[in-house]
């Protein structure tokens, strides 16, 4: 990862991690929902730290409520820790919170939930690399089941479903043009789910790159089950 001219340029990720988790049914927030032995949080702060492009990295949480989780990271993931940042009332919100702690000299900001544990260092890098040559880009998944519109309990259409992505994080763009989609977005008084989406009402590109099956969003407690079977499966830990 190179930045035009041959610098290296480096990335720096913030982790949102300021949901209350309601439909996980948790005692706890959802990030700090147990998966294996550690928080949810804690398995992207690890992968985080063998990703060859991430130098920094930011949490986007209660500092209290997420300091038990914090202390027992690797020294790897500590060392990479900058910050933690409380969010705010949308998810929006919260990037720009984090956002507005993100140093200097950063070319790169990915954007990544920590409800999405099994994000790989590898696409953490491809995801940088792509927003470094392309100005911005997102993990994403090809859409796998037929859509129906539905009204009063009736379907209404089906929608082709050829060349639709499920969007994914991490995310990432050139910080520059990630503080203008957000500044935009104040201005404007507009409130969107995806930073994604935030930098096409610029007009400019986001490149897809491809995720793993594994990169899946724990938002259920069925989910969590699903995640407990897989870490299961791979030997229970990176």
């Amino acid at each position: 990862m190179s930045a035009p001219g041959g610098d290296d340029a480096f990335a720096v990720c913030l982790v949102l991690a300021y949901g209350r988790g309601e439909r996980l049914g948790a005692a706890v927030p959802k990030a700090l929902t147990e998966l294996g032995g550690r928080a949810l949080l804690v398995w992207s702060l690890e992968a985080l730290a063998l990703a060859r492009h991430v130098r920094g990295t930011i949490v986007v949480a209660d500092p209290a409520a997420a300091a038990p989780a914090l202390a027992g990271l690797s020294s790897a993931a500590r060392a990479r820790l900058l910050d933690v940042v409380p969010g705010g009332a949308t998810r929006q919100r919260s990037c720009a919170a984090g956002l507005a702690r993100v140093p200097a000299g950063a070319e790169v900001v990915l954007v990544h939930d920590a409800a999405r544990p099994f994000a790989t260092a590898a696409l953490f890098d491809a995801v940088a690399d792509a927003a470094l040559e392309h100005g911005a880009a997102l993990a994403a998944a090809p859409l796998a089941d037929t859509l129906k519109r539905v009204a009063d309990g009736e379907v209404t259409e089906t929608l082709p479903r050829d060349g639709l992505w499920q969007a994914q994080t991490p995310q990432g763009a050139r910080t520059a043009l990630l503080r203008e989609a957000h500044a935009a977005a104040l201005r404007d008084g507009v409130t969107l789910t995806d930073d994604m989406a935030l930098i096409e009402r610029l007009g400019a590109r986001v490149e897809v790159v491809p995720a793993p099956g594994s990169n899946r969003k724990i938002t259920t407690p069925e989910d969590l089950a699903w995640a407990e079977a897989w870490t299961h499966a791979q030997g229970a830990g990176r």
